[in-house]
């Protein structure tokens, strides 16, 4: 048999089979999705501040007649209206979108009042649809406003059975009043509510002033005014930024009291939340980090809300500085939290922007001038069309005799009325559906004065079209009477989020807030194992080492410091004193707690004071003044502060308490020379202290002239050289220096 042909598949020839290619057929179908997802559901309409499901929610309640002050219906018929004809996504999506137009701690201000349970600040979910029930409130009512008379251009519906608004009127600031969060392909927004009456005030501002900057509004808008309150605590700089670029974010932190007991007892008592923050998760995360100990300045947290937050902290002790337990609790848990402002939209409906204040305004108040240009127009032609109508009716009261005669006469008096009287179609359509009883001489009046009145309303509304002033009256008298709804002295008009200032890094203290203050004394044995010892004043003669290991050095400190340990290759290393061990044994090596290389070595170690100066000095008698904040680690390898040369190590670091550097070198020469000689540095490998023929330095340190130099012998004893004996060996830096005065110790160090 021969080879059998290939066969095209069935339902085609080979010339119906087009080839596309892989990567351009995704492209498009993935190009498809990202635009759909960017139109329609995550980048709100900068006009209206809506997605489409919250404009269809709000459409398909008007027309359900669900407003303010009609009679609540079952969510789940709106719903079931919503999703039938406009929103075919699923119910679900639909109640939640509608859920969450309902929450006051979601929406500034709500557009939905509901009825029933929708959810809590504790994170409970809503009932479900067929149990709760809901209505428009105020707000929505204003975005819907004129919606009939053609103030919006309106499209088909998905099935092309209905049509449906491509935005609302919006005679309120929506977009940034209630703002919004979305995720799209590529982009994203999230934009904070804002206090309705400062918008208001802002777009007055705006309308005065066409040129006005983001910077000149920001005088009238303050910053976001959340639903759940709290406190913003950025600068008015970091605020400003945000609003010029439209980028930007706020650091939101939960507002506080501290409410006084019984005896001296207190408690922290927390009534407003980070706006977005789940009450319930964040009670929990406190209670996680309390069993972990992470909090050992906080004793238990109870949650005593009922309408009202109060969250009830109590604190360990009562000597516990209540702003320090909580910074402890704002760098840890949501209590504070950073509030992203991105005011990506979509301009006239369709190209994504990020929009500064300025602009976002602008495009609310010229929406609101086009639609005042439209309802307009619509309003006078229905004025033209009732005027050509109250014409006809008044002429045809000259002579009502003849006009029902003809009436009764005529087989089709429409013509003839037309014919006789000069009318027009529409004209004589009105006057056959007049009732007799409006043929009264009272009834003349009415339309006389009815025609005076809309012919003085089309001349208001004819020259309000032609004159751009006007308009813009117009709209500021509508942003007025926005205004006067929700303005300051309201209950919902009025700021609930307030602005300060966050302590400085600084100034508070976060490790002594963690750990617990107590007196220890630092122990370091020459072999490089390090200890704490409870107290001051141990008794350091009787502790044991390992081996042949013994005492390096020690000196005082507490719990909460921060321990600098200077290594001979010039690195400073930063160690918590609540990490080192106890000193019931040996301790651990210091090596364990810092990346020091192997063939380095401990010069010295001891409490990092802050502000304070300190010299330090390389084996070659090179050095400089360096201020203790710059030297600090924030890492385990350190920080190179000392740059040395191949064969130089790093020797000494003393604290500069004086006017003057007495230094002394190997070769037993002793120079003093001003302080001033030397220069101050972060890192770097100083200046010559003192000039060696050989060796190099021994010790060194910082006095105050007038009281003398001092320094102890082997023997305990004290020797002080005064300021008038020390002229001898007073130079400048970098001198070769002579011999020491009669007492001087033979192993050339000031201290023991």
């Amino acid at each position: 048999m021969g080879k059998k042909a290939d066969l095209p598949p069935s339902g085609g020839s080979d010339g119906g089979i087009e080839e596309v290619s892989l990567r351009a057929a995704l492209e498009e179908r993935y190009l498809a999705y990202a635009l759909s997802t960017i139109m329609h559901r995550a980048l709100p309409d900068a006009r209206d501040g809506l997605k489409p499901v919250h404009r269809r929610i709000l459409y398909g309640m008007r027309l359900l007649r669900l407003d303010p002050g009609a009679s609540f219906k079952k969510s789940a018929r709106v719903v079931g209206d919503v999703m039938g004809q406009f929103h075919p996504h699923g119910d679900q999506s639909i109640y939640d979108a509608l859920v969450r137009l309902a929450q006051d701690f979601a929406l500034r201000y709500p557009l939905i009042e509901g009825q029933g349970n929708f959810g809590n600040i504790d994170g409970d979910n809503a009932a479900a649809m067929r149990y709760t029930e809901a209505r428009l409130t105020v707000v929505a009512q204003l975005l819907l406003q004129g919606i009939d008379e053609d103030s919006v251009d309106f499209r088909e519906t998905y099935d092309e059975s209905n049509r449906e608004p491509v935005v609302l009127p919006a005679a309120f600031p929506n977009l940034l009043a209630n703002g919004s969060q979305g995720i799209a392909v590529g982009m994203a927004t999230s934009i904070p509510p804002h206090n309705a009456a400062e918008l208001c005030d802002a777009a007055l501002y705006l309308i005065a002033h066409p040129d006005a900057d983001t910077d000149k509004l920001l005088t009238f808008v303050q910053g976001p005014d959340l639903p759940t309150g709290g406190i913003i605590v950025d600068t008015r700089e970091t605020i400003a930024e945000a609003y010029r670029t439209g980028r930007g974010g706020f650091r939101v932190r939960a507002r506080w009291e501290k409410e006084e007991g019984a005896r001296g007892v207190w408690s922290v008592v927390v009534t407003e939340v980070p706006y977005g923050v789940t009450k319930g998760r964040l009670i929990e995360k406190i209670a996680d980090l309390l069993l972990a100990k992470k909090l050992p300045l906080v004793a238990d947290i109870r949650d005593e809300s009922a309408e009202d937050i109060r969250v009830v902290i109590e604190p360990r002790a009562r000597n516990v500085d209540p702003v320090l337990m909580m910074e402890s609790l704002f760098r840890l848990t949501e209590l504070e939290s950073r509030l992203s402002l991105n005011m990506n939209v979509l301009t006239s409906g369709q190209v994504p922007r990020v929009l500064s204040l300025a602009a976002a305004l602008r495009e609310w108040l010229d929406h609101r001038r086009e639609v005042l240009q439209r309802r307009s127009r619509f309003r006078l032609g229905e004025i033209v069309r009732r005027l050509e109508i109250l014409d006809g009716l008044l002429i045809i009261y000259l002579d009502l005799d003849r006009v029902i005669r003809i009436i009764r006469e005529e087989d089709e008096p429409k013509p003839a009325l037309i014919a006789v009287f000069s009318l027009n179609d529409i004209q004589a359509e009105a006057i056959l559906n007049t009732r007799l009883r409006s043929l009264r001489k009272l009834e003349e009046m009415e339309l006389r004065r009815e025609h005076d009145k809309l012919t003085a309303e089309r001349a208001g509304l004819e020259a309000l079209l032609e004159s751009d002033e006007k308009q813009w009256k117009a709209v500021a008298t509508e942003v007025r009477d926005v205004r006067k709804i929700f303005g300051p002295d309201t209950d919902l008009g009025r700021r609930r989020t307030t602005f300060a200032e966050a302590p400085e890094a600084a100034a508070v203290d976060l490790t002594e807030a963690m750990v617990e203050k107590e007196p220890i004394t630092v122990v370091l044995s020459a072999k490089g194992w390090i200890r704490a010892l409870k107290g001051h004043g141990a008794d350091l003669s009787s502790l044991q080492f390992k081996g042949d290991d013994k005492l390096f050095l020690s000196f005082p400190t507490e719990t909460t410091a921060r321990i600098l340990v200077l290594a001979d290759n010039g690195r400073v290393f930063t160690v918590d004193a609540s990490k080192l061990p106890g000193g019931r044994g040996f301790g651990d090596p210091l090596r364990l707690m810092i990346d020091l290389d192997e063939t380095a070595d401990i010069v010295s170690a001891f409490p990092y004071t802050p502000g304070e100066k300190l010299l330090l000095v390389a084996s070659d008698g090179r050095g400089f003044v360096a201020s203790a904040d710059e030297i600090v680690a924030n890492t385990r390898k350190g920080k190179q502060v000392l740059n040395l040369d191949a064969t130089g190590k790093a020797r000494l670091c003393v604290p500069v308490k004086g006017d003057h550097v007495a230094v002394v070198g190997e070769n037993r020469k002793l120079l003093v020379f001003p302080l001033s000689q030397l220069s101050e540095m972060a890192r770097g490998r100083g200046v010559r202290l003192q000039r060696y023929g050989d060796g190099g330095v021994s010790d060194v340190r910082v006095f105050a002239i007038a009281d003398g130099l001092t320094w102890t012998d082997t023997s305990g004893r004290t020797w002080t050289v005064p300021e008038a004996e020390i002229v001898a060996w007073l130079g400048n830096r970098a001198d070769a220096g002579r011999l020491p005065p009669k007492g001087f110790p033979r192993d050339n160090r000031f201290t023991r």
